[in-house]
């Protein structure tokens, strides 16, 4: 199992002293914490995207080249980028680019997205949520197989042969698919012959056993070989020095992100008694002491039928830079030796 980082990059407010961290020296942050996954021996960071205030995220491209050119080793990629609201060929475009810069170290994770702020932004229909998707993926996949495409759809003007440039190093570019509980999506996944990224946010990672089940059944259908079915998870955690510590530093800004999506969803108000749930042995969130987080990924990783990859998402708004670092150093150093064999 591949460990990595994944970043939503939050805007945060320093537990200890109350002070608003700017979005210039957050952004400064992430660099030097993409820079410490890079030393700390982990394989993969993470940049998702979103278009709200909360968030630093909204260009992951430009992020990425900053991290690229400030790291050797680590692999880079999006988590997730929002294909249903681009344009597949600048999509491409930005990702083979950042592969040129990074000399072949991107990963591209397309989804749809949790949230949908996207779609009145860059003028979309909600109702088209599905289609979109779909038809750009066709459009994205046939960019990479071609560099001249013949292509036609309802949400974007025809390609008639023209060339998409540059080409990336690796061939192909890695193109995931990032999927939440959606049994289509893993189908689909699967008949492409596409690794799949699973986001798990809520609930019991177990009870993805059925939907991974069906992906790789859907692969094999399709005559794919089992090595290109591989299975990521995006997972929300924290790495601390016991389980007791990290419950107490990710406890006040878990509160205040998820009080905040589950007003504008019209959910209750999450609880610590949720949290707690959440953090067990068998929950979503994975918390706790180095030994902790190696202990569930193992067990997770059998309950699910093996696991390729596994990105924490540490985004968190009241998460001290200092804790963060700490986390991915002990991440890389404690936790990934003890799971690279599974």
């Amino acid at each position: 199992m591949h460990v990595g980082v994944d970043s939503f990059v939050s805007a945060v407010t320093d537990p200890s002293t109350e002070r608003v961290v700017g979005p210039a020296e957050r952004v400064e942050h992430l660099l030097e914490e993409i820079a410490l996954a890079d030393t700390s021996g982990l394989y993969s960071f993470g940049i998702g995207e979103h278009h709200r205030e909360e968030y630093y995220d909204s260009a992951p491209p430009v992020l990425l080249a900053a991290a690229a050119a400030r790291t050797s080793r680590i692999r880079l990629g999006s988590a997730v980028a929002v294909l249903s609201a681009a344009d597949p060929v600048r999509v491409f475009q930005q990702f083979a680019t950042l592969d040129l810069v990074s000399k072949g170290r991107i990963d591209l994770v397309v989804g749809r997205g949790s949230f949908t702020e996207a779609f009145p932004l860059f003028g979309l229909d909600l109702a088209d949520y599905d289609s979109l998707f779909a038809e750009k993926l066709d459009l994205l996949l046939r960019i990479r197989d071609s560099t001249h495409v013949t292509w036609s759809g309802r949400h974007r003007p025809p390609l008639t042969g023209q060339g998409v440039y540059p080409r990336p190093v690796q061939d192909p570019l890695p193109i995931w698919v990032g999927v939440g509980g959606t049994p289509e999506s893993f189908v689909r996944a699967g008949l492409l012959g596409l690794p799949l990224m699973v986001a798990i946010i809520g609930g019991e990672p177990r009870r993805f056993a059925p939907l991974v089940d069906l992906y790789r059944r859907a692969g094999a259908e399709a005559g794919h070989p089992p090595e290109a079915l591989q299975v990521g998870l995006h997972v929300f955690g924290y790495v601390g020095e016991s389980v007791q510590s990290a419950a107490d530093i990710i406890y006040p800004g878990w509160h205040q992100m998820f009080t905040a999506v589950s007003r504008e969803r019209g959910f209750p108000t999450p609880t610590r008694a949720q949290f707690d749930a959440t953090s067990g042995p068998d929950g979503a969130f994975f918390l706790g002491d180095p030994d902790t987080i190696a202990a569930k990924l193992r067990r997770v990783a059998g309950q699910l039928g093996g696991v390729d990859r596994l990105s924490l998402q540490m985004t968190n708004p009241r998460l001290a830079h200092a804790d963060l670092l700490r986390g991915i150093e002990l991440l890389g150093t404690e936790v990934a030796p003890q799971v690279a064999d599974v």
